[in-house]
Order: C-alpha cells, then structure tokens, then sequence
C-alpha cells in the first residue's frame, strides 16, 4: 500500500528498457525523452533491475553513462532516481556531512521526517557503505541543543503509538509552558526530550493541550524563544508529527518559492516521497497554497527537467 504517484511499470521488461536507454545514448546526440519517460515511470526497484540488465547486454554502467551524456539539473535528477531507495538518504546524509560547512537543512529533513523504523534503517546502511558510524560524524559536524535533539532523533526509540494517556498530555504541556513561555531562557532540554521521544498520537493532543494552556500554538514559542539551526529542527519535528505530508507540501513551496529555487531539495523530496506519499503532499499542497504542486513546478522549472518532474508529480489538483 502506497500513496506514491511512482509504482511498479507492467508490464515490465528490463533488456528492452535497457536497450531503448542504450539506443537514446548511443551515438551522436542524446534522446533525453526516451530517457526521461522510462525512469520516471519504473519504480525504484525496477530501474535496479534495468541498470542490471544494461551492464549485462553492453558491459556498461548505466549511471556513468547518464552522467556522461546529461548535464546540470536533469542530470542530477536521473542520477538520484537511479539510486538505490535504500541508499539514498543515507548518500544524501553523507553529503551534508562532508568537506566544508554542514548542510543542517538535509539534516533536518531527513531525521525529522523519517519514521524510527527508517531511521535504524538508515544508520545500517551508512556503516555498511561507508564503513562510518552515523552518529558519529553527526556529532563530529554539530553542536548543542541541535546537536543534541539529532542524536535523540537518530536513537530511534520514539514510543510506538499505543493508547494517549490524557494525565500525561496534561503533564508533558505544562513542562513544556513551564520550560518555555515563562521562563527566561528557554528549558530547551524538556523541549528535546519530549518532542524526540513520546509517541505521535500523544504528542499531537499535547499541542492541542498547549494551546488550551498557553493560548498559543506551540510552533509560535518555539519560534520566539529559540533560533537557528535548533529552531529549525524543533520546528521540523512538531510540523511532522502533526503531518508528515504537509511538512513535505511546505518544504516543497519553499524551495520554489521567491527568486530562485532551491533544486536540490526540490530533487530530493520529490524523489523521496514518489514512492511513499506524493499524492497526500499534493493535496496537502493543494490546500495550503491555493495553487497546485504541478503548477508550481511547471512555473518554476523548464525544459527536460521540467518534465521528468511533472511526470513524477503525476496529475495536477486543479
């Protein structure tokens, strides 16, 4: 069960797909088309099995040679969509992490949006493929209370939702009005120990409850009593608890939104999400922005990376 615009392609034959992918590079000039409309309609899984079956027929490596025949952006895309599910937060982690300067923002979507499950999904494959210790060079590129709530997050021991205990939620609101409205100087440790790691059901009726207690909405404290890159997380983390496709509806806006776009977010979580929930960050979209995601896309991109992302978008919400 999937809420993806991205499923498996039937019926399917990989040395068929390979060949039309062979006969597109091959030669002078590329057929981006071609290329375009086979990968962004096999899933993830299937395209495993064609970049199989093209080192097979051609002795080739398929991503080295959509590298060498594409370039900028579109090329960026292909290259992701080709990139194992299982690896690719783990590769984008990796790349936030290394050389000069951390990107925070990859860090912030990733363990803020991915369930426990995940998690401990991705902190395997890190050390498998990079023989690296996850938490390890998490800690080594940050610090403080951001750094703090990344290693909690990255524990993965979130309480599996189970019956809301209402005393609790009572309890959890008041520490976290206590800790934050009425103090001077927030207890930014009550906010990273019960945002990190109570249980998704309760930790929505304790906004609600915070908002009966406060009269604010919990996203509006954090936003007047923390900043930076800590803010940003506790910002992430509330927002995916309340919907996880809604914070993926924002973060795409916004990657779009004003001069400029911020493609590889835009790349990221539309490669991400295809498979997983693309269809409720559309709707999501579509009702917070007035306007459709396609829409979106189609105003702010063009030309073969333009398409290959409205064709992962799926339809447009009018």
């Amino acid at each position: 069960y999937t809420r993806g615009t991205v499923t498996a392609f039937s019926p399917f034959d990989a040395r068929a797909d390979a060949e039309a992918l062979r006969k597109a590079m091959k030669g002078m000039g590329t057929d981006e088309e071609t290329i375009l409309k086979i990968l962004t309609s096999r899933n993830n899984a299937q395209r495993q099995e064609i970049a199989a079956a093209f080192k097979t027929l051609f002795g080739r490596d398929l991503v080295d040679d959509l590298k060498s025949e594409l370039t900028g952006k579109f090329e960026t895309l292909m290259v992701s969509l080709m990139r194992p599910t299982y690896i690719f937060d783990a590769h984008a982690l990796k790349h936030a992490i290394k050389g000069a300067g951390t990107n925070e923002k990859v860090l912030t979507e990733i363990l803020a949006s991915r369930t426990p499950e995940e998690v401990r999904n991705i902190k395997q494959v890190y050390l498998q493929e990079y023989e690296a210790n996850l938490e390890d060079k998490i800690t080594g590129e940050t610090s403080g209370y951001f750094q703090r709530l990344l290693v909690v997050l990255l524990q993965a021991n979130r309480d599996p939702a189970g019956r809301v205990d209402e005393g609790l939620v009572e309890q959890d609101a008041q520490v976290l009005f206590r800790s934050g409205e009425l103090k001077w100087g927030t207890d930014e440790e009550k906010f990273i120990t019960i945002l990190g790691t109570r249980s998704v059901p309760h930790l929505r009726r304790v906004f609600d409850k915070y908002m009966t207690i406060s009269g604010f909405q919990i996203e509006e404290t954090i936003d007047r009593e923390t900043s930076g890159d800590l803010e940003k997380l506790l910002l992430a983390v509330v927002k995916c608890i309340r919907s996880v496709p809604a914070y993926f509806a924002e973060t795409l806006y916004y990657s779009m939104k004003g001069a400029g776009t911020d493609d590889d977010t835009l790349i990221r979580v539309m490669v991400s999400r295809s498979e997983v929930d693309l269809l409720d960050i559309r709707q999501e979209f579509r009702k917070n922005f007035a306007k459709s995601l396609h829409q979106m896309i189609q105003k702010d991109t063009s030309g073969d990376y333009r398409k290959a992302l409205l064709l992962l978008c799926g339809g447009d919400d009018e």
